[in-house]
């Protein structure tokens, strides 16, 4: 009985010790798995491609081991759709779409019955994107386009603004919509142009640029891809050209940047990923809204300001990220 009891011992404790080296080699296992993530990017420009940074920066500091898919539709909603399937057969882990066309395809690929996450970027309304199920989660990068409309106003004194939007965009309609209200708000005339694609931006900007005193280009990425062609136009014009996107104005003649640094929307993004790789329900995580005044860029082009008559106060001067002035870019 007692040779029974001892070996008895010393099978269990056997088994224990075999359980215990296999749970921890599980362990080490799904500690050390290599996550595939595919990213979507609608496009390259640089504030998309500063988000794609800034997620991927983000990751690299966090410890785990994960890997790239990085895809770019080129501004084609078709090619979004065929990435997400390319993502969806590559049997990716999570799948991310920087700006709204991209995370829309992945969202209609990957449904919650999937069990794959959705990670999206700079995509300003989720609610009015149908970014919003249990399986999804992001960073917007709703602008404060009531108080950019206000500052326009404020320094030039416009009383006509126009505004170029793609129809066809969720993004590009909501932030519209928005810029029409400050103006009403404000007592100033809106002066809209729609277009499909990014070719028909500069004829879109030639159509209003005799009826406005100023031009106010969103985040819109059909349109803000475009930016150099719209900066043609208002130059030759001699109007003023505001942007919401301070990453593309570099060597442009615009007047007024004030809009997110999209490295940091990129950076938001990638801790949204980590809270998902390591465990917590994407749609618990939901979409997650920057209010940090740091995470905002203000620039003045003080040589346009100067040949088209108008005057930056200082304290809006001392309080810019970036300045323009004699030709030279002052960071402060």
């Amino acid at each position: 009985m007692n040779i029974t009891r001892r070996s008895l011992f010393t099978l269990a404790l056997v088994l224990l010790l075999t359980f215990s080296v296999f749970a921890a080699g599980q362990t080490e296992a799904k500690a050390s798995a290599t996550y595939k993530i595919g990213v979507s990017k609608l496009l390259a420009h640089p504030a998309l491609d500063a988000a794609e940074k800034g997620l991927m920066d983000h990751l690299a500091t966090t410890g785990l081991s994960v890997s790239y898919d990085l895809q770019n539709a080129n501004g084609d909603i078709s090619t979004a759709s065929s990435i997400a399937q390319k993502f969806k057969s590559d049997k990716v882990n999570v799948a991310v779409g920087i700006a709204t066309p991209s995370a829309q395809a992945l969202a209609q690929v990957f449904p919650v019955s999937s069990g794959i996450p959705v990670v999206f970027s700079a995509v300003t309304d989720a609610d009015e994107a149908g970014l919003v199920a249990a399986n999804i989660a992001g960073v917007s990068d709703k602008n404060p386009v009531d108080e950019q409309i206000k500052l326009l106003i404020d320094i030039t004194g416009a009383k006509r603004i126009g505004n170029i939007y793609a129809s066809g965009e969720a993004n590009g309609v909501v932030l519209m919509e928005m810029a029409k209200a400050a103006c009403q708000k404000y007592g100033v005339e809106f002066v809209a142009s729609a277009i499909s694609n990014s070719s028909e931006v500069k004829m879109a900007a030639q159509s209003i640029i005799d009826r406005v005193d100023a031009i106010y280009i969103a985040t819109d990425n059909a349109v803000i891809s475009a930016l150099a062609s719209i900066d043609d136009v208002t130059t030759k014009a001699n109007k003023v050209l505001f942007s919401a996107d301070p990453s593309g104005v570099e060597g442009l003649n615009a007047m007024i940047a004030w809009g997110f640094d999209y490295y940091s929307i990129g950076v938001e993004t990638g801790k949204v990923i980590e809270r998902v790789l390591k465990g917590e329900q994407a749609g618990s995580v939901g979409t997650v809204y920057i209010t940090d005044p740091t995470k905002f860029e203000l620039w003045f082009n003080l040589d346009t300001a100067k040949k088209l008559g108008y005057t930056i106060p200082q304290s809006l001067q001392d309080g810019a990220a970036v300045l323009i002035k004699d030709g030279k870019k002052i960071s402060q």
